[in-house]
């Protein structure tokens, strides 16, 4: 049995309960940007988070680019994006909890000697106020956050595999010698095209939308995005890693 050089953790309803709170934070200026282009639609958090969770906002203008057949400029894009980036981390610093276990976990993950990485689709400093907030920012060196909105060149969002492949380069692994958790179709998609061991939570579902939207999730993250194993709480991730690790 093999054992796992770097654990890699998404952040964003993985470690902290934050996307409701940053799709909640997003909408106002979503519904601004559908009226100054004459969209009729209007969006909730709820109706954002159906369609573009597991995005950060510039993958989520450029979704709504194209199902609503309009053109942002550059610099228009990059306005709403620094507008919603001040609100979405204002929020979390004020907000934000974490995931029920997250603390106990991460705590017996580093006694075991395990390295541990945030690598997340959403913007370096929004992911920060949210790790501070839920008092875990000690487990990861500031510099191992890693972020496809801010440490990327251009910028990017999962499903695109670019920030995984980039942390694993930055901290010297191979992407087949970590494993990773993830919470949505996006960011597990990232981690099978970037070929990372993926456990899939889905124990935020259960918390926000019911059982019935977890084990759809459960379901979908097994047979789509081919996560080598599911997670219900994070209680479970010590046998979810001995799974993984059995085949390493």
């Amino acid at each position: 049995m093999g054992k796992a050089k770097y654990i890699l953790l998404d952040c964003d309803n993985t470690l902290a309960q934050s996307e409701h709170l940053a799709f909640e934070a997003c909408a106002d200026l979503t519904n601004e940007v559908m009226e100054k282009h004459n969209i009729e639609t209007r969006y909730t958090a709820e109706s954002l988070l159906d369609d573009f969770v597991g995005h950060n906002f510039r993958g989520m203008l450029k979704g709504l680019q194209a199902k609503h057949s309009f053109t942002m400029t550059d610099d228009e894009l990059e306005d709403f994006v620094e507008r919603e980036l001040g609100a979405v981390t204002k929020k979390l610093s004020e907000k934000a909890v974490e995931c029920p276990g997250v603390t106990r976990e991460l705590t017996t993950i580093k006694e075991q000697g395990y390295p541990m990485s945030v690598v997340s689709t959403s913007a370096k400093s929004r992911v920060v106020a949210s790790i501070e907030k839920i008092g875990i920012a000690h487990f990861f060196p500031n510099e191992h956050v890693y972020s496809a909105a801010t440490s990327l060149s251009p910028p990017s969002s999962k499903p695109d595999p670019a920030i995984y492949i980039h942390a694993c380069k930055e901290l010297g692994v191979k992407p087949e010698e970590c494993v990773t958790v993830e919470d949505s179709k996006s960011g597990a998609t990232a981690a099978m095209r970037a070929n990372i061991p993926c456990i899939g939570y889905v124990g935020i579902y259960g918390i926000e939308e019911g059982k019935e939207k977890m084990e759809q999730m459960a379901k979908l993250l097994t047979e789509e995005t081919k996560c080598a194993a599911i997670m219900y709480d994070w209680s479970e991730f010590q046998d979810c890693l001995k799974k993984i690790e059995s085949k390493l």
